[in-house]
């Protein structure tokens, strides 16, 4: 874990993220720090919200934790692509300690398994747990494992121009994300049209589903998440916990936390039919495979209701 420095305005250590600290640490906003991925999420992004979180919890001076994006969107999803992150899992000087570890060394469908359910899937967990109030503050494109983390948050806030999608079914021949929060969040049959698909709904109608909390203008949308932020932080913090536990509890009673289990498995199965009918060995689909290489797929498109495809 990284050391929470009180009183700090910034974390500087973290080469992936942004940190700031508000209202004499009351409030803490951790910002993907990206921009030129999109905020796709690499290993050592991951690793490092994880310490990120992990701070913020320990502190018991904070009492919200928002989390952010710079650049043009919250987050594009995981990286699989460029160069730095496919550094970060092979030998060499640039590899994620991450990567030789929590079964980094194993083989074949046992370390897919352990390295997803580590990093993508049981970290996510975590940050829904966390034992503080968290904000997703969003804008531009929240796609695929971008929703993710922005599911494992209590509440969401975001821009006016915010679309949500999960393109991997589309993309990658894959079920969806790690963890998969897509019934619970769109509804069941509104995740089946967006996952097969790979269609996206705007944040007004993800405000009518419930799944956002506020829409404001991007111009505005940093200061109105930081005021939110400070009207929870008014509300006692063992009353804000345990109406967070109250509801949580209620969801992982109704199946939720059985549910991302039992789908974490069937993700993994997904992984190993790829990586045995692939010549490459690869774990998710290719153009060979009947999806378009996602480097050049359509464009992400709005589902409406009377069109069997919008207009980009």
């Amino acid at each position: 874990m990284h050391q929470y420095v009180k009183g700090a305005a910034t974390m500087s250590d973290y080469r992936f993220l942004k940190w700031q600290s508000f209202d004499d640490g009351r409030i803490v906003r951790i910002s993907l720090n990206r921009p030129d991925q999109r905020n796709a999420q690499n290993r050592g992004m991951l690793v490092e919200l994880d310490e990120a979180f992990g701070a913020a919890e320990a502190d018991d001076n904070v009492r919200v934790v928002i989390l952010a994006g710079e650049g043009k969107m919250f987050s594009s999803g995981h990286d699989i692509g460029s160069k730095q992150a496919i550094s970060e899992y092979l030998p060499g000087p640039d590899q994620h300690p991450s990567a030789s570890i929590n079964g980094g060394s194993r083989e074949g469908a046992e370390k897919c398994m352990l390295q997803e359910w580590h990093y993508f899937f049981q970290n996510t967990l975590r940050w829904r747990n966390l034992r503080k109030i968290t904000i997703a503050q969003v804008h531009g494109d929240v796609f695929s494992a971008g929703l993710m983390l922005m599911w494992a948050c209590d509440l969401i806030v975001g821009s006016d121009d915010v679309r949500f999608a999960d393109v991997v079914g589309t993309r990658l021949g894959m079920c969806g994300m790690e963890y998969f929060g897509h019934p619970w969040e769109f509804g069941p049959r509104k995740a089946k049209e967006l996952m097969l698909t790979g269609d996206a709904i705007d944040i007004h109608e993800a405000h009518r589903l419930g799944m956002v909390s506020k829409v404001f203008t991007r111009d505005e949308l940093a200061e109105r998440t930081l005021d939110m932020a400070r009207r929870i932080s008014e509300v006692p913090t063992m009353a804000a916990l345990l109406i967070k536990e109250s509801v949580n509890q209620t969801v992982d009673n109704m199946g939720f936390y059985n549910s991302l289990q039992s789908c974490f498995t069937l993700h993994q199965l997904n992984h190993s039919h790829w990586a045995q009918v692939r010549e490459d060995k690869r774990a998710t689909a290719g153009p060979e495979n009947g999806v378009p290489d996602w480097r050049e797929a359509p464009p992400v498109v709005l589902a409406v209701k009377d069109q069997v495809r919008s207009a980009p």
